[in-house]
C-alpha cells in the first residue's frame, strides 16, 4: 500500500464511555452540531434494536451521559429503538422506532418500525415523522411498513431511508413468491402532517412528514438489464446534491447499491444514483403512492435511477456486500465511495461520479479495507478501518491522492463504525472492551494530531 512516511500515529486514542452496556454509533451522523456530543443506541448483541429501550448522548469533555429517549413497556419483543442520528444544525435526533403495539405474536420487524424524532428542547417525547397506513384505502404520503436508517439531508429539510413493506412481507410468507424487496424512500415536511385512518390494533400512525418512495425494485431483474430486485445501504449524495454534466446543479440526490442479474442470471450488486425531484407528492407510473393490496406504494413522478457502475468485466465483478457497507459522498457530490475488489481480489475504496464515467481506485492496500469510508466537512480526506487500524488517506488532486496514514495502533480487532466530527479533529469508533461486567461495545475519541490533515 502507499503509506505515509511519518512513523509516529497521526491520532491519540482515548476511551470516552465505560457504563457496563453498549454503547452503538451508527454508521451516520453521530456528532450534535457543536461536536459537544454523540448519540447512540444501547442495543445488546445478538437481540438488537428490537430489545432495545434506549436512546442516549454522551458529552465529549466530561463523558457524562443522558438519556434522550426510552421507551415504555420495553420487552424483548418490542418496540425497539436504534440508529440514531443528529440533525446537521438543530439538537433533533432522529433513530428507529418500533411499533407502539409490538408483542410475542406482532415483534418487532423490518416492516414493523418507523423513523421517530426527539428534539431535546423537549426529551423523551416522540415525534413521529413517517405515517404508517396498513388498511385500505391507502393514504398518499404514508407507508405501510418498516423504515430504516434514517439519514437527514445537508439542509435538514429532508430525510433519506430504506424501506420494507408489511403487506407484501405478509403476501411472501403466505405464497413464498419473493416480493418483500428492500427499497429507498425520502421523506419532507410538506407543510402539514398526514393523517391516517387509526385501526384498532394500532398498525397505524400518523406522521408529521409526507413519504414515498423513489426507487424501483422488482423482484426478477431481467438478465443483464439495470432492474434491481434490491436497493439499499443509500446515503445523500452531496451537502446539495451535485452538478450535472451540464453545469446545472442536481439539489437532492441519494446514492445506493443495488442487486442486479448479469446476462447469465447471476446476481451482481453494483452502485446507483437516483435524482428525486422537488415534488414528492406526485404519482409516477408505478401506481398510487400508497399501494395497493397487493403491490408496493408507487414511486414518485420525476424520480430518475441510474447505473454508475457496470463491473461484470472486472478480474472480481460487484461492489462488495463484505463487510456490510453503505456508500458515502463527499461534501461537494463529486465522488461516491464504496467498496469492491482489486485486480488482485484485495477490497479497496473506490470512486465514481453521480454524472457516471469509469471508477477510480483509491486505496492500496495489501489487505482487505474493513469497513465503508467518510469523508470530512472538507472533502480532502476519508477514514476507514484497514489492517485492525482506522487510516486516513488524502483524496486531493495530485500525487498526494490515495495516499494512507494509520491514525490508530494495530489491535487484535478493528475499531468499527467510524464516524467524523463536523471540526474534523476528532473521529468516533467502537470497539469491543473486556470488564468484569462482561463485554461491552464502547466509544473511543481518536483526536487527530496537528497538522494530520495537511
Amino acid at each position: 500500500m502507499r503509506s505515509s512516511s511519518r512513523d509516529a500515529l497521526a491520532a491519540s486514542e482515548r476511551q470516552l464511555t465505560f457504563d457496563p452496556y453498549n454503547h452503538d454509533l451508527d454508521n451516520n451522523d453521530c456528532f450534535s452540531p457543536d461536536d459537544r456530543f454523540l448519540v447512540y443506541d444501547t442495543r445488546a448483541i445478538p437481540d438488537g434494536i428490537g430489545a432495545n429501550g434506549r436512546i442516549e448522548k454522551v458529552e465529549l469533555a466530561t463523558g457524562e451521559p443522558t438519556v434522550l429517549y426510552e421507551t415504555t413497556g420495553q420487552t424483548a419483543d418490542g418496540p425497539g429503538v436504534g440508529a440514531a442520528s443528529y440533525h446537521p444544525s438543530e439538537n433533533r435526533v432522529v433513530f428507529i422506532h418500533g411499533l407502539t403495539n409490538c408483542d410475542a405474536s406482532r415483534p418487532y420487524a423490518q416492516w414493523r418500525r418507523t423513523g421517530v424524532m426527539v428534539d431535546e428542547a423537549d426529551l423523551g417525547v416522540p415525534v413521529f415523522l413517517d405515517a404508517r397506513d396498513v388498511t385500505a384505502p391507502f393514504t398518499p404520503g404514508a407507508l405501510r411498513g418498516g423504515t430504516h436508517c434514517h439519514e437527514w439531508s445537508g439542509d435538514g429539510h429532508w430525510i433519506g431511508f430504506t424501506y420494507n413493506d408489511a403487506l407484501l412481507a405478509e403476501i411472501e410468507v403466505r405464497t413464498g413468491e419473493s416480493v418483500n424487496l428492500r427499497t429507498i424512500g425520502v421523506a419532507t415536511d410538506l407543510g402539514a402532517p398526514v393523517a391516517v385512518d387509526h385501526d384498532a390494533d394500532g398498525e397505524n400512525n400518523d406522521g408529521l412528514w409526507f413519504t414515498a418512495l423513489v426507487v424501483k425494485v422488482v423482484p426478477h431483474p431481467q438478465p443483464g438489464s439495470d432492474e434491481v430486485s434490491r436497493a439499499f445501504s443509500d446515503s445523500w449524495v452531496g451537502q446539495n446534491g451535485y452538478l450535472r454534466a451540464d453545469g446545472t446543479r442536481q439539489q437532492r440526490a441519494r446514492a445506493f447499491l443495488g442487486t442486479t442479474r448479469d446476462a447469465d442470471g447471476n446476481e451482481l450488486v453494483e452502485l446507483f444514483v437516483v435524482d428525486i425531484p422537488d415534488r414528492i407528492d406526485r404519482p409516477g407510473d408505478d401506481g398510487p403512492l400508497g399501494g395497493t393490496a397487493t403491490t408496493m406504494p408507487g414511486v414518485v413522478a420525476g424520480a430518475q435511477q441510474r447505473r454508475l457502475t457496470r463491473t461484470v468485466d472486472w478480474p472480481h465483478p460487484g461492489v462488495a456486500t463484505e463487510p456490510r457497507h453503505w456508500v458515502r459522498s463527499s461534501p461537494d457530490g463529486e465522488h461516491i465511495g464504496f467498496l469492491a475488489r482489486d485486480d488482485a481480489g484485495v477490497i479497496q475504496v473506490f470512486f465514481a461520479s453521480p454524472r457516471g464515467g469509469e471508477p477510480q481506485q483509491v486505496t492500496h492496500h495489501a489487505a482487505d479495507v474493513q469497513c465503508g469510508p467518510r469523508f470530512n466537512t472538507s472533502g480532502t480526506h476519508i477514514c476507514y478501518v484497514a489492517d485492525n487500524q482506522l487510516q486516513l488517506c488524502d483524496i486531493r488532486p495530485g500525487n498526494r491522492f490515495g495516499r494512507s496514514t494509520p491514525l490508530t495502533a494495530r489491535t487484535d480487532a478493528p475499531p468499527t463504525s467510524p464516524v467524523w466530527s463536523h471540526h474534523e479533529r476528532v473521529i468516533a469508533v467502537n470497539r469491543l472492551v473486556d470488564g468484569p461486567d462482561g463485554t461491552h461495545l464502547q466509544i473511543f475519541l481518536c483526536e487527530l494530531a496537528d497538522g494530520a490533515l495537511q
